[in-house]
């Protein structure tokens, strides 16, 4: 029962602490909005890629052998290709984004799902140590902030309340509790499925930073400052490292 406590908080933690921050930032000036969520930005390509090629992937080659390790890792990846295919996965770090023509259900589902894997992740982490599920709960709420960020501004341009718009988005993040009851009792249920799920978890932060994060700093769109994306990007690969050490 603890390690489902400290799976179900990290996960929450994860989603709504990254809301929190976001709901901080929501209440500055656009200006400001658009020269600091960029940075988070950078930094939560580096959390995220650390997280997912430092201890996740790690983690599932000692319970599993480099082929069906790499195999997941290779699924997953095109599983997370289709669901944004299907709109069921969507991301949106600034004011402005491709998604902000979208109806605000499908902004609720899609962030609503979003937790769902965040919380299922964070779970699969926490279940093989507690210092990866720490990690891992980083990473997520590192990503989550700017991502929030467009989630209420897109709902703010739709006409809603900032308070309604905060709400939903608390009742949305709830599904990372969802989330991870889901991974518990499945790896509960059949405990070889760990180091699948770990890779699994892998292949989610790594599309996330790779397909979508990184090519909207290549593009310059939301910072044109090369030197501070190298450097911000070290800091949150840093970060996990700094944690690692500390509470591994």
């Amino acid at each position: 029962m603890h390690l489902l406590a400290a799976a179900l908080g990290l996960s929450l933690l994860g989603s709504c602490g990254g809301l929190l921050v976001a709901s901080s930032l929501v209440l500055f000036p656009v200006r400001v909005r658009t020269r600091f969520v960029p940075w988070l930005v950078s930094y939560a390509v580096g959390a995220l890629l650390g997280v997912a090629l430092l201890a996740l992937l790690p983690e599932a080659l000692t319970l599993l052998a480099p082929p069906p390790v790499f195999g997941t890792l290779l699924a997953g990846i095109l599983v997370f290709f289709t669901l944004e295919k299907l709109v069921l996965l969507r991301h949106c770090h600034t004011d402005e984004c491709e998604v902000h023509g979208a109806t605000a259900p499908l902004v609720f589902i899609g962030d609503a799902f979003h937790n769902f894997i965040d919380g299922a992740i964070i779970c699969a982490a926490v279940m093989r140590s507690l210092p990866l599920g720490i990690n891992t709960a980083i990473a997520v709420a590192a990503h989550e902030i700017p991502q929030e960020v467009g989630d209420v501004a897109i709902l703010l341009a739709s006409g809603y309340s900032r308070g309604r718009a905060l709400l939903l988005n608390v009742v949305s993040g709830g599904s990372s509790i969802v989330g991870a009851c889901v991974a518990f009792g499945a790896v509960q249920i059949i405990p070889g499925i760990q180091p699948y799920v770990l890779a699994m978890s892998a292949a989610s932060l790594l599309y996330i930073a790779m397909s979508d994060l990184i090519p909207d700093l290549h593009r310059g769109g939301i910072d044109a400052s090369a030197a501070r994306q190298v450097v911000l990007i070290a800091a949150g690969i840093g970060t996990i490292v700094l944690f690692e050490r500390m509470i591994g």
